[in-house]
């Protein structure tokens, strides 16, 4: 051993925490305890952030009032798919670990002000709030649950579409969740759709777009192909404000764009005004 080596060990210090939250619309920057107490809220462009979806049933249900059903319903994976970064299995599951939900879409029955309802939201955060197997079963149980039990239903929609790892059954989920709405319809139930950003792909192509009402919340992407795609496809520039919430709300797309802080108030209205 050399008389000069160095025998002491490097104290460890743990990795610093992001203090900053950007603004992916405008790129302003804030503190991330400013971000969080503004609701994920830009001050400066007004852009409405991601939430998980824990924190929009927090938001719009009455405190207690949720209780979540079809927790056990989850992916499936027929295909034993793989890619070049590995199994999908091992993929969804360490997405389960981490998130601690078991599917892209919370459900369960709720208050709003009072009025009771099916709500489900989904979770951008757990694979891109894909639509997979699970989502679209949960979705469609829910639509059953809400016939027996007289509830309307209420969807938070975010999601970059339908799962491609789980193969033509992903997109079996459209037509099937789309079914399930049309017989909530039939039973004379109203669905309250609310697109936030983003809500793309077969998600926006089916039960996002099948409300009675479908409304948004400010600067919101919402489309179904990327901007990229369709002007390679149209040789065309597209409009820079162009699946916006503003420029569906503009062309008749959406209903309306609500603010978040008044998103409650304004469920508990429509309700209310259908009697229930």
């Amino acid at each position: 051993m050399s008389w000069f080596e160095a025998k002491t060990e490097k104290a460890k210090i743990p990795p610093a925490k992001a203090l900053w939250a950007i603004c992916p619309k405008c790129g302003s920057h804030f503190e991330k305890a400013v971000w969080k107490k503004n609701n994920a809220i830009c001050p400066k462009c007004n852009y409405h952030g991601r939430l998980s979806a824990r924190e929009r049933i927090a938001q719009v249900a009455d405190e207690g009032s949720f209780s979540e059903v079809f927790r056990a319903v989850s992916y499936s994976d027929h295909l034993s798919f793989h890619d070049a970064t590995g199994p999908y299995k091992a993929k969804v599951e360490a997405t389960i670990a981490k998130s601690g939900e078991t599917e892209s879409i919370v459900m369960g029955t709720a208050k709003i002000d009072g009025h009771p309802v099916m709500l489900g939201v989904m979770d951008f955060a757990f694979m891109g709030g894909s639509l997979g197997t699970g989502t679209g079963e949960r979705i469609a149980r829910a639509c059953e649950q809400a016939i027996a039990e007289n509830r309307p239903l209420v969807l938070f929609s975010a999601s970059g579409g339908a799962r491609m790892h789980e193969g033509i059954l992903s997109l079996m989920q459209m037509a099937k969740t789309s079914a399930a709405i049309a017989k909530l319809k039939e039973a004379g139930l109203p669905y309250i759709s609310v697109l936030t950003d983003p809500t793309t792909g077969g998600v926006s192509a089916s039960y996002a777009m099948l409300g009675d009402i479908n409304v948004t919340e400010p600067k919101a992407l919402i489309g179904f192909a990327g901007r990229r795609v369709i002007e390679n496809t149209i040789h065309q520039k597209l409009p820079d404000d162009f699946q916006s919430a503003e420029y569906l709300e503009k062309h008749g797309f959406i209903d309306k764009i609500v603010e978040r802080s008044e998103l409650k108030g304004f469920l508990a209205k429509m309700l209310n005004y259908w009697g229930f």
